[in-house]
């Protein structure tokens, strides 16, 4: 079972950034692929970005694409996203997640894995 925890959320106004972590328990087959997802209120979860664990291939949605970048250290186990230019509309809470396969879909039905999450609220 992995065990996922995310820290860094916290209150910012537009325009601002902040840095997302995610303590992965391990690195193994089960987190080929990491990934963020957000889910705003009323909205469903959807995919933010991912990473393929052993090439470093990323994957962003559209809506984030220039703005936020998905990076891991391998060593330490830890994953991250750095999140640039925010907009009100990125206010949600965002989850850490991991699988074994097709990380690339950024579908949260592909995804095995979660943490609890952590706040984002973006001013404006």
């Amino acid at each position: 079972q992995v065990q996922l925890v995310e820290s860094g959320g916290g209150s910012v106004q537009a325009g601002g950034s902040l840095r997302l972590s995610c303590a992965a328990s391990e690195y193994t087959v089960n987190t080929a692929y990491m990934g963020w997802f957000r889910q705003a209120p009323g909205k469903e979860r959807e995919g933010v970005a991912s990473i393929r664990s052993v090439t470093g291939i990323t994957y962003y949605a559209d809506s984030v694409k220039g703005r936020f970048t998905i990076s891991q250290d391998n060593v330490k186990n830890m994953l991250y996203l750095q999140m640039n230019s925010l907009k009100p509309e990125d206010t949600a809470m965002y989850y850490c997640a991991a699988t074994s396969v097709r990380g690339y879909s950024l579908r949260p039905a592909d995804f095995r894995y979660w943490g609890q999450g952590t706040q984002v609220t973006v001013s404006s």
